[in-house]
């Protein structure tokens, strides 16, 4: 807490407030067309304002942190600040653990900015069940913001289970033609890695007491963390080599799912094609990080042999993940797939930069400073891709709200037609491309020059998904924007964007080239995490040696 001040809770808990709201706002679906608007503008009123209060306490809270570490020159150690405890289920000691470091506050303000976006991207797409809808998206947001800022891993279990059914229902209710068998297919996949973090959730629980027979089993992540890394005072290591790599895995392939990473990514472009614009939006923009999060939160701390063994098949998934989302991308002819697959290759260069853990034979980490480069690179690449493929996701469903189809061959002229929303679209796809001096080059040159000091193939391979990505990106805005006239349907619906249109499109892209033009703004707020992250999980593979050459038997 700051202060007494139980800040974490009111950021987590203020959506569902605010859906609490909304059931007492009068509304019914069979009033005359007058009413059910008024009743339906003042739902959105209500679900902004909830929104925009969330979003300036983030904001706050961000502040807050920085002035505490960087104008007063306290030293940014194992900085969880804003931290609540209390013991929640004594019999399991299971505690309600609230905290926060930068990681943490950079994605609940990413969060809470694009639930905003969304809400005002929702307001005239989203004509039924419009109290169900905004009751449903608040809860979402409750649960993805829960996890960012679980210390216990039961409670973070608990708001990974929330976030489910919220965006399972949101694409079942709101999405388009096969919005069922998208909905069931995201509940299905995202429920198998479910079941795999809650198995490896156990195996830590019942090892967790450090080899001290009094103390309990926890679900804490920094006691659990502490014990993984042989870092607990008295402990030493009591989590095998064989549990850790096998404990890995269950988490790697749980968080992967939501990342997502070849081959556990066939629901995402189904889902971003059947859900409405702005659920596409968060799924892309928030969603998809929960999984990045995840790896770099509890899996890599708590496992830290079983990641270094693990190491350069992440490598090679991240780098394939690369070249195949772009090759896919490439492929499509529907505008909404093609900006779906490009999260397969963009999130790829997450993962390639959170694995380049180089270790020599004595366990000493090779070129630190290049995983250092390649893990601020990761959590850089997580932020402005939350930014730019929320913003494509946003210009793709501008044009369909007026032509109702998604087909790029049926494209053509709206640069003409619609010349502020075509220099606008331009910009945040030239952000998602990597354009220089916009927020999507900079994660990815800090990935591929990390992953030279892995293995210079691989990054050479890494860097050829730049040159994909420009082919698919530039052969879109071709198709879409470019050329002598539109050939779909719809012609006469082509109208110039609105006001709130503008205003969505205008900070996407503000943004998109603040952190382009000064990268610095978010690298010094996240180094001294992810620099301590390092340090630790370093030392954590130094202390597991004797245990791991026993395991070997050397």
């Amino acid at each position: 807490m700051l202060g007494g001040f139980p800040i974490l809770s009111i950021m987590v808990y203020l959506p569902v407030l605010t859906a609490v709201v909304l059931l007492f706002v009068k509304y019914n679906e069979r009033s005359d067309d007058a009413t059910k608007k008024r009743n339906g503008d003042v739902i959105r009123w209500v679900a902004l304002g909830g929104a925009v209060i969330d979003l300036i306490i983030s904001v706050v809270a961000l502040a807050l942190y920085m002035s505490k570490y960087f104008n007063s020159g306290i030293a940014q150690a194992d900085s969880f600040d804003f931290q609540e405890h209390f013991l929640w289920l004594p019999d399991l000691n299971i505690s309600y653990h609230l905290g926060a470091d930068a990681l943490s506050l950079l994605l609940l303000v990413l969060t809470t900015l694009l639930m905003v976006i969304s809400i005002l991207v929702s307001w005239a797409p989203i004509k039924t069940r419009v109290r169900e809808y905004y009751i449903v998206i608040l809860l979402l947001q409750a649960g993805m913001m829960g996890v960012f800022v679980a210390l216990d891993f039961f409670v973070f279990y608990i708001f990974w289970e929330v976030m489910l059914v919220p965006m399972a229902l949101l694409i079942g209710i709101w999405g388009s033609t096969n919005k069922i068998y998208a909905a069931i297919k995201f509940f299905l996949y995202t429920l198998l890695g479910s079941v795999l973090i809650l198995i490896a959730m156990l195996m830590f629980y019942f090892g967790s007491t450090g080899g001290i027979a009094s103390q309990q089993p926890s679900f804490n992540i920094l006691r659990l963390s502490a014990i993984g890394q042989g870092l607990l005072s008295g402990s030493g290591i009591t989590y095998s080599p064989a549990v850790q790599i096998t404990a890995f895995i269950l988490l790697f392939i749980g968080f992967a799912i939501k990342v997502p990473v070849f081959p556990f990514h066939t629901w995402l472009p189904d889902a971003h094609v059947e859900a409405p614009t702005p659920i596409s939006m968060i799924l892309a923009g928030v969603l998809l990080k929960m999984g990045g999060y995840g790896i770099i939160r509890i899996a890599f701390p708590i496992c830290p042999v079983g990641a270094q063994y693990a190491a350069y098949t992440l490598v090679l998934l991240g780098v394939f993940s690369i070249i195949y989302g772009a090759f896919a991308a490439m492929a499509q002819t529907d505008f909404k797939r093609l900006v779906a697959y490009s999260s397969v290759s963009h999130m790829g260069y997450v993962l390639l930069g959170l694995a380049v853990w180089k270790i020599n034979e004595q366990g000493a980490a090779i070129g630190a400073e290049y995983w250092q480069m390649g893990m601020n690179g990761a959590m850089f690449q997580m932020i402005a891709h939350g930014i730019s493929s929320a913003g494509m996701f946003f210009m793709v469903g501008v044009i369909y709200d007026r032509v109702h189809h998604r087909d790029l061959n049926k494209f053509g002229g709206l640069m003409g037609l619609m010349p502020l929303y075509g220099g606008l679209a331009v910009g945040i796809f030239f952000a998602g491309l990597g354009l220089p001096g916009l927020c999507g080059f900079i994660g990815e040159v800090f990935t591929v020059l990390s992953a030279w000091n892995y293995n210079p193939i691989l990054a050479i391979i890494a860097a050829g998904g730049v040159i994909l990505t420009a082919g698919y990106i530039l052969w879109a805005v071709q198709r879409v924007y470019l050329g002598p006239e539109y050939r779909g349907p719809h012609a006469e619906d082509i109208t110039p964007m609105n006001g709130r249109e503008i205003l969505v499109g205008s900070i996407l892209l503000a943004l998109a080239i603040l952190l382009g033009v000064y990268p610095e703004s978010m690298f010094s707020l996240m180094r001294g995490s992810v620099d301590n992250l390092v340090a630790s999980l370093n030392q954590g593979y130094q202390n597991s040696i004797p245990v791991i050459t026993a395991w070997l038997g050397r």
